[in-house]
């Protein structure tokens, strides 16, 4: 994502001050945002891993909560795209409580065959544009080299040590691990952002946690006064939280979900999954206000918090027309001030019982007139920016614009998907949860990207196995990685 060409911040944020203008739901639209034109072409590729796939130790692959795209190797040759990615799974198969399943990045070998904008894909290869084969697995340690683990870290607090502030520890000793985010730096390191948290680690090459970022006190989880970092998915035998919310700061499993850095790799953008619970998180319709913290990233070892923006999530009616917020997933920077944030609703798809999603969307988030919160009263944990889910009325929060319906059903019948009944492996899994960027290398496109979309299957398989032993997914459930690849076109307003 660093590789990518830089934007004209200024520029950019000129254009982005004005209002967002809504589009269609259809492919081949066009976002109009203060002049400057962001077109969704539609989706043009789709790929899959299967669900049964094991990574190098043996255990079950874990899907996508956070994916990075190899830009410098991206190659484009004869219609065919080859290059790799590196894919984050999160904490473990965990649907009947979190296990001490060993963090873990894996690397992809992709090779791409894009179907045309609009076009119909070759009849019976529909999903197979997208070609994906796991290439390596590198276990993520703590900062001493021993094994961290996706335990809920319960009451466990390691204590803060010479740079790195206290951070979640499960009841084994092991630093407490819920990846969510990645961005791969040309050098090899990498930051990945977390749940528990919520923090932002920064690793080393082969997989060494080197330096940690907390955010500000708002956002960390309190309990009885002091930090705790449990998410009331308590391992096998073990008690659930007193209380089993945190009374303030972010709230269980609504971490750091979206994390990108700029294109010019200047500053780093992290986004709260949905609201603190002091603004409104404590309720699934009152959490909209959520906020992104924009990192300058000149020293990598040392984060320094820039700016502080309220996003506000977007929200619809559910199947009994109540009032639901959309949580977001993932960002991709564009800029300083501009991002895309995918956003969705939850317990629909196939593995579950609920059939269709009601909102899977990704928009344009514009932060250029946006007030800027960071070091005030706000960043306290006893003075809420939206208290019961209502904003003060001093703060303006960011803009949104649609930009892709990933729920668009024309869009998904052209490669054999659906969204809703019947609920078979055709039909999209509930967490989309991973974006990556890598241009399209054409210089009569040069604003052209494949953005590529993965989905967190939550490691459900018929035939999983993981922490030295085998597992069978609840009802019947195979739900294998997937990848959707949109091209779009962005402004590089640069040459404009």
């Amino acid at each position: 994502m660093t590789h990518l060409r830089s934007f004209s911040l200024r520029l950019l944020a000129a254009a982005l001050a004005a209002s967002a203008v809504s589009l269609p739901a259809f492919a081949d639209s066009t976002a109009s945002v203060g002049g400057a034109s962001f077109v969704n072409k539609g989706l043009v590729g789709v790929g899959r891993i299967p669900a049964g796939q094991r990574d190098r130790f043996g255990e079950t692959f874990g899907s996508g909560s956070g994916m990075s795209i190899d830009t410098a190797g991206w190659r484009h040759d004869a219609g065919t795209y080859k290059g790799s990615l590196w894919l984050l799974p999160d904490r473990g198969y965990n649907v009947v409580g979190t296990t001490d399943y060993r963090p873990r990045l894996n690397t992809i070998n992709i090779e791409f065959a894009p179907t045309a904008p609009g076009a119909a894909p070759t009849a019976g290869q529909e999903q197979t544009g997208l070609k994906a084969t796991l290439a390596d697995t590198m276990l993520l340690t703590d900062d001493k080299g021993a094994d961290a683990s996706g335990l809920d870290p319960l009451n466990g607090v390691r204590p803060a040590a010479g740079d790195m502030p206290v951070l979640p520890q499960a009841d084994n000793g092991k630093l407490a691990l819920d990846n969510e985010a990645i961005v791969r730096l040309p050098d090899g390191t990498m930051l990945v952002s977390d749940e528990y948290g919520p923090d932002i680690y920064r690793f080393s090459a082969d997989g060494r946690l080197m330096s940690a970022t907390q955010p500000p006190a708002a956002l960390v989880p309190m309990r009885h006064g002091t930090a705790n970092f449990v998410s009331d998915n308590p391992g096998p035998g073990a008690a659930e939280p007193d209380p089993k919310d945190p009374e303030t700061g972010r709230q269980n499993n609504q971490g750091l979900e979206g994390m990108a850095m700029t294109p010019d790799g200047k500053f780093l953008i992290a986004v709260l999954q949905s609201a603190t619970r002091q603004d409104g998180g404590d309720s699934a319709s009152t959490r909209q206000n959520t906020r992104a913290l924009v990192y300058d990233a000149s020293d990598l070892a040392h984060l320094k918090l820039a700016h502080e923006y309220v996003v506000p999530l977007p929200v619809f009616k559910d199947a009994k027309g109540k009032t639901k917020v959309a949580a977001q997933s993932e960002i991709v920077a564009l800029s300083d001030t501009a991002f895309l944030m995918l956003a969705r609703d939850s317990g629909n798809g196939q593995g579950l019982k609920g059939e269709e999603s009601l909102y899977r969307k990704i928009d344009i988030v514009d932060l250029s007139g946006a007030t800027d919160i960071a070091g005030g009263p706000f960043d306290a944990a006893d003075k809420p920016v939206a208290p019961k889910g209502v904003l003060d009325p001093s703060v303006t929060p960011a803009r949104l614009t649609p930009f892709i319906d990933i729920n668009d059903k024309a869009e998904l019948a052209r490669f054999g998907l659906h969204n809703g009944a019947p609920n078979d492996k055709d039909n999209l899994s509930e967490k989309w949860e991973a974006m990556s960027l890598a241009s399209v290398l054409d210089p009569k496109l040069p604003d052209d990207y494949f953005l590529f979309v993965a989905n967190d299957n939550d490691f459900l398989a018929q035939d999983g196995f993981q922490v030295g032993a085998p597992y069978k997914a609840e009802d019947g459930a195979d739900v294998d990685t997937m990848f959707l690849v949109y091209q779009v076109t962005l402004p590089d307003l640069a040459r404009k």
